[in-house]
């Protein structure tokens, strides 16, 4: 029998998608968002979406919408936490605690509290573990039963995935795969087999650009970009223009990358393949919220070995 699986937070369903290639069942997911609760409805039909804010969802209504998980996922907001924030809390307790969207971790262990699935794995960004951060959520898991956490940091390149992301994967089990890949993958070897835009590939569609900013992108080298946005920490480049032969910088939800050889922005579908998604993958809504749901995922193929770990586990 296979196990069966509840996404938090699950957006577009990066995660809930890696699950499902290793072989689980996907009972459903919980997302606020309109959105990215239509494209996990359309790529997972078997499941079912409780389309609401997870501060106002009874641990007893995901076992009665959806049914018993053997294994709660999960990735709440990364934004009270991220470097990339320029505006985060300066304490990092007052992210978890005192960041109306900080809490959301607080409900995610809250609902693998009351329902004690046997596994459970939170993503976010390393920064969730600064300071005195990681003992305390140490204490707010093993408040909800979990005494052995591991907080489990990888690199989605070294598993297939042709874009750099370091995430840390919180779980009650360790998860230490061994790299997947000899070389990275690169930006070529992601989308290089494309057909032009607009053909019959979905989201795969152009996005038009004034005037100006199409002479400005014409100026740009392989690493350059029309802007830098200041984080809490350092900073970081938009509307770059990639590099085709490495892979991707980490793609976020409102980053934009420019295409390396034409004169123009990825395509949604493009940058879909940068987080290893495969085409039939797709994404409803409006173009800024696609290209969001993508950079706001866990890439499926990194999922997936994480789930490998999992199912190895529950043997």
């Amino acid at each position: 029998m296979k196990p069966k699986v509840v996404d938090l937070f699950c957006g577009a369903g990066g995660f809930s998608r890696g699950f499902k290639e290793a072989g689980f069942k996907i009972l459903g997911g919980v997302e606020n968002n309109p959105a990215p609760a239509a494209t996990y409805r359309e790529n997972f039909p078997e499941a079912e979406v409780i389309e609401r804010d997870i501060q106002r969802v009874d641990s007893e209504e995901i076992v009665d919408e959806l049914g018993e998980p053997d294994v709660i996922i999960g990735g709440p907001p990364c934004e009270p936490f991220t470097a990339a924030n320029a505006e985060r809390k300066p304490n990092p307790l007052d992210r978890l605690y005192d960041d109306p969207v900080g809490r959301l971790v607080l409900h995610f262990v809250r609902i693998i509290g009351d329902l004690q699935p046997e596994v459970f794995v939170m993503e976010n960004v390393p920064a969730i573990m600064e300071g005195p951060l990681e003992k305390a959520l140490r204490k707010e898991f093993a408040r909800a039963g979990y005494d052995e956490i591991h907080f489990n940091v990888l690199q989605a390149v070294h598993y297939g995935v042709p874009s750099y992301r370091r995430r840390v994967f919180i779980s009650n089990v360790r998860i230490d795969p061994e790299p997947t890949v000899e070389r990275p993958k690169t930006v070529w070897d992601a989308i290089g087999d494309l057909p032009s835009p607009d053909s019959e590939v979905p989201n795969h569609e152009l996005r038009p650009l004034s005037k100006r900013k199409l002479r400005r992108i014409r100026r740009l080298r392989w690493g350059e970009a029309l802007s830098v946005i200041r984080g809490a920490r350092g900073s970081f480049k938009n509307w770059l223009r990639l590099h085709p032969f490495k892979p991707a910088p980490t793609v976020m939800g409102g980053s934009r990358f420019i295409h390396p050889f034409e004169d123009r922005l990825l395509t949604v579908r493009e940058q879909a393949r940068l987080m290893s998604y495969p085409d039939d993958h797709v994404f409803e809504g409006g173009y800024e919220t696609q290209y969001d749901q993508v950079g706001e995922s866990v890439p499926p193929e990194l999922a997936r070995v994480i789930a490998e770990e999992v199912r190895d586990h529950l043997a």
